[in-house]
Order: C-alpha cells, then structure tokens, then sequence
C-alpha cells in the first residue's frame, strides 16, 4: 500500500518510495511496478500525476483525479509558482546556504536556465579512512529548486563537487561503492519534503509534507544526526 500523504475531491499525494517509477517507460523495462498504477487500484479511481520524481527519488508525488485539476497544476509548476523542497545527503561538507544558478542542457542540446538555493541542516564527519582521507564527511541540506529540469538537483551539487550520495548517474561513483561496501546501501539520498500550492478549485494554500523513508533514517543513525523530517 502506498502511503497517502493528502487527499481531497480533487487531488492525491503521496509519500512515493525509492525505486519506484511514476508510470511506465521504455527506458526501465525492468519495472514491474509503476505508481500510477500501484495508487489507482489503491484507491479505485484515475489518476493523473501533475509533475515528476525520478525513480530513485522519493517523497512527495501530486497527482489530480479530474483532466481541468491535472492541467492547472501542470500550468503552476511549469510557471514556478509551487514550492518545492528536498532533503539531501551529500559528500563532503558543504557550504552553510549557496545558490546554484547554473544552465543544464536538455538531451536535444537545448539549454535552460535552472536555479537551486539550498542551506546545510547537518553535517557529519565518520572516523572511518576514505582514499587518502583519515575520515569522511558528509552534509545533510535542503534545497529548493525554483525550476524544474531533468535531473536538476542531481546535477547541480555534483556542478559544485558535493554529489548526492547514492546517485549513479551524476554523483561520486567511489563514495556510491563505498555505502554499499559499508552498510549494503544503495538508495539514493534524495527525498522531496515539501510542497506548496494554490489549490486549484478551492484556492487554499495548501503546503505538504513527507517524511523520510527507511534507508534515510539509516543514514540518520548512521550520522548520529537528530531526526529531521
């Protein structure tokens, strides 16, 4: 059962877990699974989802049950107007707060301009050997992307050499052998927390909240940090 975070007339959400796709793609063949589907026989009726979360992120996904609702939330995230936040586990100790405002390029050689601010919440630093350091450090941050490109979060901490740990595709692939050799931890570190809307029927300010998952728990535990979310 997948865990409902809101429901009302009109909209659903919910907290999606690692790993599992939003809906079904040519490029992950091997899915069994897809939200989509998981949350419509859930709850008996048809969905829509009103924006992306790649799959090995987890958190908050909105989906609208009516055609009208699913275009005038598409129309809100698409123009900025929902906020979004994310909590991340990086390699290294990053800055207190910084702005990312760096271009990322669409796969038919398209640039769009793409904005991230983000704060350190925690950081961490294990007295266990990495390379050639005597320790290893970490930071746990929270970021706030005001667009909404492809891969954008995990592109832009690994733009400023602080990768997401757990991120295959853009991050630190040692430190992503290093969890899994570690604590048999492949996940990846990304989980969107927040969101804040306009409802679209009611116009109510409407602002949810996800909790972390298991393996970020862990990971909590294992830096000995309080629990955030």
């Amino acid at each position: 059962m997948l865990e409902i975070v809101y429901q009302d007339d009109h909209l659903i959400a919910i907290n999606k877990p690692h790993g599992l796709l939003v809906h079904r793609s040519s490029i992950a063949n091997d899915a069994k699974e897809f939200a989509l589907q998981l949350l419509r026989d859930q709850v008996n009726r048809h969905v829509s989802p009103v924006h992306r979360l790649d799959r090995k992120t987890g958190g908050l996904l909105l989906f609208a049950f009516e055609k009208d609702v699913e275009i005038a939330m598409h129309k809100q995230f698409q123009e900025g107007e929902v906020q979004k936040k994310y909590l991340a586990v990086l390699r290294g100790y990053a800055p207190d707060s910084q702005d990312i405002d760096y271009p990322l390029m669409k796969e038919n050689g398209t640039v769009q301009d793409a904005f991230t601010s983000f704060i350190t919440l925690k950081r961490a630093e294990l007295d266990i050997p990495f390379g050639k350091h005597p320790t290893s450090r970490y930071s746990l941050v929270e970021a706030a992307p005001t667009t909404g490109r492809m891969h954008q979060l995990r592109k832009h901490f690994a733009h400023i050499f602080y990768p997401i740990i757990g991120d295959r595709k853009h991050g630190c692939n040692k430190q992503n052998k290093f969890f899994k050799e570690q604590w048999e931890m492949t996940t990846m570190m990304l989980h969107a927390s927040e969101l804040i809307f306009d409802h679209p029927v009611t116009g109510e300010k409407i602002h949810l909240k996800a909790a972390v998952q298991d393996e970020f728990k862990r990971v909590f535990s294992i830096m000995n940090w309080d629990k955030i979310v």
